[in-house]
């Protein structure tokens, strides 16, 4: 099913970067329905992104022809998620040039002054090492946990493990706001047994065991806590 926007729009995206924050970003939002284009210069990463379904223009991410012949005159975001500054940078200028909702990835080491050079110039600064691929994924749809400063300043982090009989269990990883009426809180990562916690998959369900790591507002830690496992806040 493809999701529509306002007025029937059927949203699109253009994506820089098919590595693996790109690439897991590009699954994510696909998976929910929108169109998706790549960008991508290094011929492997191609490959592996069009091996998976996605339309793919090889090219330097930061070249003006090159985005116009993958369409960003017709984005309604475009999303600079390579590992270099400058090639993010530059392809949010040219999405900005053609209306587009521009996100930009950099890395979390810049010092502070770098990030306030850049962050006048586009919508959203991501930081993947923190958010991964569903904070660009927010960022991208317009949503507000994006930035190292909205956590450190207004929200907290949760590990929870979900125990038998929460109303969490049964439930897909990436509903969970919605179906258990969770507000001002966003499930960002989710680990299964010993294995690490990672980005979830829109069809990933919860299940008892299971860790998960929730970004919410100081105000709503406990009504969170609550709506995810139950009786069983303890």
């Amino acid at each position: 099913m493809t999701t529509r926007g306002i007025d029937d729009h059927i949203m699109s995206f253009l994506i820089v970067g098919a590595g693996r924050v790109g690439l897991r970003t590009a699954r994510i939002m696909a998976e929910e329905g929108y169109e998706v284009v790549m960008v991508e210069k290094d011929a492997d990463k191609a490959r592996r992104a069009r091996d998976e379904g996605f339309t793919v223009f090889e090219g330097d991410g930061g070249n003006e022809d090159v985005l116009l012949e993958a369409g960003v005159a017709d984005a309604d975001a475009i999303a600079g998620l390579t590992g270099d500054l400058n090639t993010n940078f530059e392809a949010c200028i040219v999405g900005a040039e053609f209306g587009c909702r521009t996100v930009l990835r950099i890395d979390e080491d810049y010092r502070e002054e770098i990030y306030e050079k850049y962050a006048d110039e586009v919508d959203e600064i991501v930081y993947p090492e923190q958010l991964g691929a569903s904070g660009a994924k927010t960022a991208l749809l317009g949503g507000n946990f994006n930035t190292l400063a909205d956590i450190t300043e207004g929200l907290q982090l949760l590990a929870i493990t979900v125990p038998e009989g929460a109303p969490a269990v049964g439930e897909r990883v990436n509903r969970l706001e919605t179906t258990l009426g969770i507000k001002d809180a966003r499930v960002y990562a989710h680990g299964t047994g010993r294995e690490p916690m990672a980005i979830p998959l829109p069809g990933t369900a919860v299940a008892a065991g299971d860790r998960l790591a929730v970004i919410a507002e100081h105000d709503a830690v406990e009504s969170v806590r609550a709506a995810l496992l139950g009786t069983a806040t303890a």
